[in-house]
């Protein structure tokens, strides 16, 4: 599983958006994986930001 297939995975199951820092708390992935894999999926629509530096699934 990729670190963008995580992240929507983590992100779909939790109630409330999430900071990096929560994700990479929840997942055994590196940080700096997860931030990428978080500004891929902003690039590509799959996620949203309700607010700075939390992270939703574009639902």
């Amino acid at each position: 599983m990729s670190a963008k297939d995580i992240v929507i995975k983590t992100l779909s199951e939790a109630e409330n958006p999430l900071k990096t820092g929560d994700i990479v708390g929840l997942v055994n992935v590196d940080k700096k994986e997860v931030e990428k894999a978080i500004k891929e999926l902003k690039a590509e629509g799959k996620i949203v930001s309700p607010k700075r530096c939390y992270y939703s699934v574009n639902r």
